[in-house]
Parts: C-alpha cells; sequence; structure tokens
C-alpha cells in the first residue's frame, strides 16, 4: 500500500517542459561516454612510468589497441 500526501493546488509548482534540456543531459552522458573509449599512447607511457614498468612502443601500440577495443564494447 502506497502513502499519499494531499496538497493544495497552490502549494504545486508547474515548470514548462522543454525538450531540448532534456535531450541535453543525454547528450552530455554521451560524450562523456565517448572520450572514456579514448586511450592514447602518452597516457600509458605515463602510466607505465608511474608504476615503474618496462615497456617499448611495440607494447605500448599493443595495449592502445585492446584497451580501445575493451572500452567499446
Amino acid at each position: 500500500m502506497k502513502k499519499v500526501k494531499v496538497v493544495k493546488a497552490s502549494a504545486v509548482e508547474l515548470k514548462p517542459f522543454h525538450l531540448e534540456n532534456f535531450l541535453a543531459g543525454f547528450a552530455q552522458a554521451k560524450e562523456t561516454q565517448r572520450t572514456m573509449t579514448k586511450v592514447s599512447k602518452k597516457a600509458l607511457k605515463s602510466l607505465a612510468s608511474d608504476l615503474g614498468l618496462d615497456y617499448d612502443d611495440k607494447q605500448i601500440t599493443f595495449t592502445k589497441k585492446l584497451m580501445t577495443a575493451y572500452l567499446e564494447r
């Protein structure tokens, strides 16, 4: 059983619905998701250096391809 709260009509706030504002939230979420699918070699090299890992360009290229494919799924 749900509880219902009865209020006066004057206590209700009405706002117009703007489709552009509603869709803007979806566009922002999509843009955030797109930026997460890109992995740069520079970021990978920096991470490897921070972790003290040895690497070469061939390993970085492979890792970039692998991570990009993983994030796209």
